[in-house]
């Protein structure tokens, strides 16, 4: 089992313009069974974690907002009501993510979305993988894929249509 950060960025190292918009990343070639693509990726999770950010964006642009994985979603806001799977939490990200290990059954987890709730992963010793698709675009300003510090080993490379994919290991 892995908490593994896994995005798409633009090639100067953004995951969202300053307004949240994803246009640059869903207007992007991919092919969904190929390498690092999300739906292979998808299989191998037991449990995820976001931020108030990414479960808005999700709510206004997903005709169906979530599945049945098993949810946190780290925030101070109040949203309307979400499926079963989804847990409001404002806690600190340790014993969140106690719990969404004890929830995944020895599967990964996944961090989804801003870069802020990863650093904190990370800064708690909690971050193993980042997995990043780079898209063919910059964008100039924006959400900062990870605006901490972050110590990374290059495992694997792929490329996926338009898409250059590495996955790191965060060096301890």
């Amino acid at each position: 089992m892995a908490t593994i950060y896994y995005t798409g960025c633009t090639l100067d190292g953004f995951i969202a313009t300053d307004d949240h918009s994803l246009d640059w990343l869903t207007s992007r070639d991919i092919d969904m069974a190929g390498p690092m693509a999300y739906p292979g990726f998808r299989e191998q999770l037991g449990a995820c974690v976001m931020g108030a950010t990414t479960w808005q964006w999700i709510l206004d642009h997903d005709d169906d907002p979530w599945g049945p994985l098993p949810t946190w979603v780290l925030t101070h806001r109040t949203f309307p009501e979400a499926p079963a799977s989804v847990r409001f939490d404002r806690d600190d990200v340790r014993r969140v993510h106690a719990e969404m290990t004890a929830a995944a059954d020895g599967k990964d987890l996944w961090i989804v979305g801003g870069g802020d709730l990863v650093g904190q992963f990370h800064d708690a010793g909690l971050l193993d993988e980042v997995w990043l698709q780079y898209a063919p675009v910059t964008i100039g300003s924006g959400a900062p894929v990870l605006p901490r510090h972050v110590e990374l080993r290059l495992e694997e490379i792929a490329r996926n249509r338009d898409f250059m994919c590495g996955r790191y290991t965060v060096v301890r």
